[in-house]
């Protein structure tokens, strides 16, 4: 029975991360909320949460196949003076960022990790809604924004966008909603700032995944097996609902699922804390 209980964690799992990934709320800390009502450890569901998007960068990945096959193409031409000019100027973005990100975040990680530990279920549960609320207001200010006609990144947009992603390792601070919310005030245009925001995906989410697996010596909270079914579920799925949660991430204002999810939380998880005080 534990074995098949396991499975229908790792599926609906892997379900909720493949959905919600595409959502400019945190698939990280809503993944994290639902993994803790399942008796997971905090700290083994924010680990988790990471090693779990190994599966929606796979299906970042096959989406955007063909701007990352013209990329590669293009690194063979690549030179200091034209680095930000052309389709050189996504590939050093990318690259840019991601070490910006590693900066910022690794020291992050390792912080968030140990106050996890240390936060019983109620509370941990509170501070993502904090979390929560706090991406919700500032994609709700980036709503003022004039927007201009800019498509191609600079070294500055890298920098800054790139180390805004290092937050993200946070349960509760959505990536995907930091990053485009950043780039709309660095005055780029929705489509080109979902497309960025995920190309940047990619190699945020395989080092997120490596991570957590070499820091811990294995998968933390369900074995091995699980942890490849709940992979390849948020694969799949991710990949079915990209197209479709992308065309509705540009009609609904999600900063008001961020304060509803937040304030949620926040009020759900003070509740639990003050019952098991």
């Amino acid at each position: 029975m534990t074995g098949y209980w396991d499975l229908l964690i790792a599926i609906l799992a892997g379900i909720v991360q493949g959905v919600v990934e595409w959502l400019p709320v945190s698939s990280q800390g809503n993944l994290s909320l639902f993994l803790t009502l399942f008796d997971i450890a905090p700290d083994h569901a924010l680990q988790l949460a990471l090693f779990l998007q190994f599966g929606t960068t796979l299906s970042a990945a096959v989406y955007y196949r063909g701007e990352i096959r013209e990329s590669l193409e293009a690194v063979p031409r690549w030179r200091p003076r034209t680095a930000f000019t052309g389709q050189n100027a996504v590939t050093t973005f990318v690259v840019v960022a991601s070490i910006a990100t590693g900066a910022i975040g690794l020291p992050i990680y390792f912080l968030a990790i140990d106050v996890a530990s240390e936060l019983s279920g109620g509370l941990f549960i509170a501070a993502i809604g904090v979390l929560l609320v706090a991406t919700g207001a500032l994609e709700l200010a980036s709503k003022s924004v004039d927007f201009a006609e800019r498509t191609e990144p600079t070294l500055r947009d890298a920098v800054i966008v790139g180390g805004v992603q290092g937050f993200s390792i946070l349960p509760g601070v959505s990536r995907s909603g930091v990053t485009t919310s950043t780039l709309l005030f660095r005055s780029y245009r929705a489509p080109s700032a979902f497309r960025l925001s995920f190309l940047l995906s990619i190699p945020a989410g395989i080092a997120a995944g490596v991570l957590t697996y070499v820091t811990e010596g294995g998968i933390p909270g369900i074995g091995l097996e699980m942890a490849a079914v709940a992979v390849l579920t948020s694969a799949v799925v991710g990949y079915a609902t990209i197209g479709l949660l992308m065309r509705v991430v540009e009609r609904i204002p999600f900063w008001i699922v961020c304060f509803g999810l937040g304030g949620l939380a926040i009020v759900g998880g003070g509740g639990v804390a003050l019952l098991t005080a």
